[in-house]
């Protein structure tokens, strides 16, 4: 088995490589400060082909396959890690699901100007009291006419105080088979964002209030009965998550490895200290072995969609990975790594949220246990 970069892929890697380095290396620290979405880097990197890669020419997109939204994402956060999120948004995530799901008329009124990068979509999926246990949500789609009222409310939304447009899990009747999904525009009546709040990582969150939010039946993206299609389309998100998390997991190693070869120590640079050498030997196995099941999850995707299987051990790899490197690398800096006039300590606060955030580790082991013995292992108390 073979994960090689072929030919093609390279060039696209280089050329990837080359825009992140003109266009986004300077400013990188100012932009990992700013909570707001960077609108300018989407719009740059939709007028680069970055966004949509994996969406079919047909549609805006560039065709493109998993492995070419992965090295995207990668490349950029090599350079910048907080545009690497732009990455994120315009090819993983809600976009990826509305973009296999999305009827003819949905794709032509939102797609395209997502794909432009002149608007933002977020995914409204957690509520108060359905985080991991996401089946319990109660946000509801009650029958009106010939369409629904949205009543409910989201928390924890990655661009939920910014975006323009919303894909909300919602429930039009009782148990996982009543679970469906609908579009939702800012500002219409009945729908209110909440102040935000902030992450450790940076970003800002809004909570999402629904009032007997009136829903157009075109506006129904899966109907009851699609929560295993929005499931499907949520592990390419986690495979974002997993690009991410450890290409900014290596941002803070290429930073470290430099500080260690220029550093000096009782007159020594700090690369010649045995105890330094280990934590590099140790920080480069991690990183190795994490690449390989993160491409082995994006490169046998069926139809760009990876199995349930191979996205939760690359996802748990790589969120470790990326969160175990940078943590070291900014023990190896000191006080410098600690600073935030550094990118380091931002690398390890952004990816701490990633174990967290799009499936935390712990659920993903429960998912590879099942998988190790063939069964289903509910966490809910037997009735």
């Amino acid at each position: 088995m073979d994960f090689v970069l072929t030919e093609e892929q390279r060039i696209f890697q280089d050329s990837v490589r080359g825009f992140a380095q003109r266009h986004l290396a300077e400013g990188a620290l100012e932009r990992a400060h700013n909570p707001a979405f960077p609108r300018d880097v989407a719009r740059l990197m939709a007028e680069n082909g970055l966004l949509g890669i994996t969406v079919p020419d047909s549609e805006g997109g560039l065709g493109g396959t998993l492995m070419d939204a992965v090295i995207a994402i990668e490349q950029v956060a090599l350079v910048c890690p907080r545009s690497a999120d732009v990455v994120q948004a315009g090819n993983f995530g809600p976009i990826r699901t509305f973009a296999e799901y999305g009827s003819e008329d949905q794709k032509k009124r939102y797609l395209k100007p997502l794909l432009e990068g002149e608007k933002v979509i977020s995914l409204g999926m957690s509520e108060p009291d359905a985080g991991s246990a996401v089946t319990d949500l109660k946000t509801t789609a009650e029958p009106d006419g010939e369409g629904y009222r949205l009543s409910g409310s989201k928390i924890f939304g990655t661009h939920s105080g910014e975006a323009d447009v919303y894909l909300i899990y919602c429930r039009f009747g009782p148990g996982v088979s009543g679970i469906g999904s609908v579009l939702v525009e800012r500002g219409v009546a009945g729908f209110e964002v909440g102040q935000p709040s902030q992450f450790m990582g940076g970003e800002e969150w809004c909570q999402l209030y629904f009032d007997q939010c009136y829903i157009p039946p075109e506006n129904v993206l899966l109907g009851p009965g699609g929560f295993k299609k929005q499931m499907s389309g949520f592990n390419v998100e986690r495979i974002g998550n997993a690009a991410r998390s450890l290409a900014v997991g290596r941002h803070a190693y290429n930073i470290a490895r430099e500080h260690a070869q220029t550093r000096k120590q009782f007159d020594r640079r700090l690369c010649e200290f045995q105890g330094l050498q280990w934590k590099f030997a140790d920080m480069a196995v991690k990183l190795e072995a994490a690449q390989l099941l993160l491409y082995k999850a994006a490169s046998a995707a069926d139809n760009d969609l990876p199995s349930a299987f191979d996205t939760a051990v690359a996802k748990l790899t790589c969120n470790q990975a990326g969160f175990e490197v940078s943590n070291e690398a900014m023990q190896v800096m000191g006080a410098t790594g600690y600073s935030d006039e550094c990118l380091v300590e931002y690398c390890m606060r952004r990816t701490r949220g990633w174990m967290i955030a799009g499936g935390s580790t712990e659920i993903l082991k429960n998912r590879i246990a099942e998988s190790v013995f063939g069964e289903r292992f509910p966490q809910r108390p037997n009735k």
